[in-house]
């Protein structure tokens, strides 16, 4: 295992270099998570994220921000975008998949590889951001936490391993988004293959309820 670059080589190995301006995020829902960053005041980094990298010969995709997490690991994060629920229309005449998180092999491999990388006091995680389609999906989104939190409490008779704890969406650029976050390295146990022609992979609805995380609770917002 490497020994760890830290935050020492952070900007030397990510960060634009001088004179190529402000990087532009194309992709609304990083635009999103980048801007409830700033919202509520935690450091972080900006990956490239046309970029990838190689390690002793292996090609990784870079992840999309480093995150400093109040008492906590400092975050290695690749976003991933989803509608809440998915799968419906705009007259909401199907209920859809509501947490819907399904990545590729390769973000959880590149993931895990850069948390070797970056060695202790970094961990790598998937934050998958919800755009709430609707008025309605912020309610529906509310009441499944609080049922999946009360649930998860039960049946472990009160020594819940940690709650959903839910905060009210973010609105940016006239959309409304909720951010939740898994630990790369449980995710990839939890996981199952979802399309191998794709090399897609997903959580089940019952796993994925106990591994997430919010992502206001886990920057103590």
């Amino acid at each position: 295992m490497a020994t760890g670059v830290g935050w020492t080589n952070v900007a030397a190995v990510f960060e634009r270099p001088a004179g190529r301006g402000a990087m532009k995020r194309t992709n609304h829902y990083d635009a999103a998570f980048e801007a409830y960053l700033r919202h509520v005041g935690v450091p972080f980094v900006v990956v490239d994220e046309a970029r990838r990298a190689r390690l002793n010969q292996v090609s990784l995709k870079s992840m999309d921000f480093i995150v400093t997490a109040p008492s906590s690991h400092n975050l290695l994060v690749d976003v991933k975008g989803r509608h809440f629920p998915s799968g419906c229309g705009p007259d909401r005449g199907r209920a859809g998949h509501k947490w819907e998180n399904w990545a590729t092999k390769d973000d959880l491999d590149s993931l895990l590889r850069w948390q070797e990388v970056f060695g202790d006091g970094f961990r790598s995680m998937l934050i998958f951001a919800y755009e709430l389609l609707d008025a309605g999906s912020a309610d529906d989104l509310a009441a499944d936490d609080v049922a999946s939190e009360a649930a998860l409490a039960a049946a472990k008779e009160g020594e819940a391993r940690r709650s959903s704890g839910h905060a009210a969406p973010f609105f940016f650029r006239g959309r409304f988004y909720s951010f939740f976050g898994v630990w790369a390295d449980e995710y990839k146990t939890a996981m199952h293959a979802r399309s191998q022609s794709w090399e897609t992979v997903s959580v089940p609805s019952r796993e994925y309820r106990d591994l997430r995380i919010s992502v206001a609770e886990l920057l103590r917002c």
